[in-house]
């Protein structure tokens, strides 16, 4: 009997791994990919040195999320390793696919508001199931995930820091005009997830 319940357990965990994963990469494919909407942390942060020391993202993005992996794994143990390798292959896969699909939601890059607060409703939801099982869909939330062990703060506010941070120093090569969209989606986006970790 505790066999059934212990894989039922394991299987409800991937399963949501997967979800939360699935829906992450559904709202960059269909709504930031497409709106022009910038994003802070690591993903932020490659933008900024391909600007600005034209470093490559397919270089930078690697070492940067292998470093805040490696911090993760340190800080935050084996489990949370295991759980963001998994989270990361299930958003790759699910990328994949809805490339495949073609787009769904229409392309709203033409009204940014819309699609900051869409954009930000399927990264909340999809980032926030993910870290509520204990793994990372990217740097970005291994970064977030041990800026919180270490500070002592909720994950909301360690995903501010981040986001912010990149997106003042994106201030540097993108018009404000662009940048605001980009803080309505991170502010959103970090208070979904912090509500997530609630329930």
């Amino acid at each position: 009997m505790n066999n059934k319940k212990n894989y039922a357990s394991v299987l409800k965990h991937h399963l949501l791994l997967l979800c939360g994963a699935a829906i992450l990469s559904f709202g960059l494919y269909n709504v930031h990919s497409r709106s022009g909407i910038t994003e802070g942390g690591v993903l932020g942060m490659t933008l900024l040195l391909n600007h600005w020391f034209n470093l490559s993202p397919s270089v930078s993005g690697i070492v940067l999320d292998l470093t805040c992996y490696f911090i993760g794994w340190r800080l935050l143990g084996n489990s949370f390793i295991k759980n963001a390798v998994f989270a990361s292959c299930c958003f790759s896969v699910s990328y994949r696919l809805w490339e495949h699909v073609g787009f769904i939601i229409p392309d709203l890059s033409q009204h940014q508001l819309v699609a900051a607060i869409l954009g930000a409703l399927f990264v909340g939801i999809g980032v926030g199931i993910v870290v509520k099982e204990g793994g990372a869909s990217g740097g970005d939330d291994a970064l977030a995930l041990v800026i919180s062990h270490i500070a002592k703060c909720r994950i909301a506010k360690a995903y501010l820091i981040t986001d912010l941070t990149v997106l003042t120093l994106s201030l540097s090569y993108i018009p404000f005009s662009r940048i605001v969209f980009s803080l309505i989606t991170v502010m959103l986006s970090s208070f979904i997830i912090d509500k997530i970790q609630d329930i």
